[in-house]
């Protein structure tokens, strides 16, 4: 009979511990630590067929083959770009994002242009039975012949049907679900997610068979289970949007075939998913023009410029302190621009609230934005409306210098193709291209020169 022990696991990141504490020494979470007892059957490293025991020599890194394997390219640009150009053969990706965002939606209609090209495609539920996501398939349309689907959760029996079916793709829905038997902790848990992830890369990488799993996020939104989870696949993706919009935004944070920070932009509709190839002209439909506190910045997401409209509304504080909200950007970054505002603009905003939102529901995280939420906020604080056809694009220093930005060209072409006339960028930035005909560039060197130009004074 197998020995066993105890161990209990941090549920956050994976740390393991002979006995209970309150808090985790390695991400200092509390009330985190569960028990799990833990076989030392000889065979808990068996399952997956012999892909285990295959050894391998060491190779001179002259002799091992760089040539590039030709990558699966499915019908979703968008998706195809978040990859870094399709799915690569041998590929373990993880998309995890909040529970009924579409990831299940993504998936199916991923593997149905997958099958479409006579290519067959395992998609395996462990949360849904066969009808559940045969009910699916046909509210979406799929009926491809090469689509195979299977409700299982035993690990031993989804290697299983891979080995004999030996598909060109497969998915597994989730990995929280997926158990094997060898462990004894509960599906779900940190041994059995790490197991399973493991026993699933050996079968990708030895068979050359792209496997895309699902994974559950926590409350804090962060994929569930060990951060090793994060590590050990190739890809992850976040899949990421409000109830309330019908947008859904596709993010890359870990490419080994691509680029990070990539993105791709969907809408939810009664097909399913359809890709958005103009994100800049559905995020700036709605932009009311004439109004204070309402800018446009050129944002670079990955590869991709976008113009996304930034709101600010500045108002007296009606308490002690004055508030600071922020949607959509680093909530850290506005009462840093204020500051900035404040001692080299001379606009006093200490005793006036500020709320700072990006429209249509998009996340910025790049510095490039600062020029256009400075002038939000004064416009706002000014009650001075810039002007429609204007875009600001520049990064703001503590001394309210106007930095250079990467990319220019392609952000100052994305604005000429939506039809804006003026572009107030750093002055660092002129030169070192030829603008587009119709299209005005302004350098400015410091914000306050920002300010005179977007707001005329």
């Amino acid at each position: 009979m197998a020995k066993s022990k105890v161990i209990f696991f941090c549920q956050e990141c994976g740390y393991e511990s002979p006995k209970w504490m309150g808090k985790c020494p390695a991400c200092h979470q509390w009330n985190t630590l569960v028990e799990e007892k833990v076989s030392k059957s000889a065979d808990r490293h068996q399952v997956g067929g012999d892909t285990t025991k295959q050894r391998k020599k060491p190779q001179s890194i002259k002799e091992v083959s760089s040539k590039e394997e030709s990558r699966l390219s499915t019908q979703m640009e968008e998706l195809n770009r978040v990859l870094g150009g399709g799915i690569v053969p041998g590929s373990l990706v993880l998309i995890g994002g909040d529970p009924g965002i579409g990831k299940s939606t993504l998936l199916l209609q991923l593997s149905s242009q997958v099958a479409n090209n006579h290519m067959n495609v395992l998609y395996i539920s462990g949360e849904e039975s066969e009808k559940q996501t045969k009910l699916r398939a046909n509210r979406l349309d799929v009926k491809e012949d090469h689509l195979y689907i299977m409700a299982e959760t035993n690990l031993e029996y989804v290697i299983d049907a891979i080995d004999q079916m030996n598909p060109s793709f497969v998915v597994i829905d989730s990995i929280q679900t997926i158990f094997n038997e060898a462990v004894t902790s509960a599906p779900g848990s940190v041994s059995q997610v790490r197991e399973c992830t493991s026993s699933l890369m050996k079968v990708a990488k030895s068979k050359g068979i792209p496997i895309f799993i699902v994974g559950h996020v926590t409350k804090e939104g962060a994929i569930a289970g060990p951060r090793l989870l994060e590590h050990m696949v190739d890809t992850v993706l976040y899949f990421e949007g409000e109830r309330h919009h019908t947008f859904r935004i596709l993010r890359s944070v870990k490419n080994r075939f691509g680029s990070t920070h990539e993105m791709g932009i969907f809408e939810m509709k009664e097909e399913g998913l359809v890709e958005v190839s103009n994100p800049s002209e559905i995020f700036l439909e709605e932009r009311s023009q004439g109004v204070a506190g309402s800018t446009v910045v050129a944002s670079l997401e990955g590869t991709r410029p976008m113009l996304v409209e930034i709101q600010a509304l500045i108002s007296p504080t009606q308490f002690g302190q004055s508030r600071r909200m922020a949607t959509g950007l680093d909530h850290n970054r506005v009462p840093l621009l204020m500051a900035v505002l404040e001692k080299r603009a001379g606009l006093l905003l200490q005793n006036q609230d500020a709320y700072v939102k990006v429209a249509g529901g998009v996340k910025l995280d790049e510095p490039a934005i600062d020029l256009g939420v400075s002038v939000s906020v004064a416009s706002s604080f000014r009650d001075q409306p810039t002007r429609p056809d204007d875009v600001f694009i520049g990064e703001v220093g503590l001394t309210g210098e106007v930095r250079r930005v990467a990319r220019i060209e392609q952000r100052v072409h994305e604005a000429h193709k939506l039809g804006f006339k003026r572009i107030i960028l750093p002055s660092n930035n002129l030169g070192s291209f030829t603008p587009p005909e119709g299209v005005e560039l302004i350098g400015v060197n410091s914000v306050q020169e920002a300010l005179k130009e977007g707001l005329g004074d």
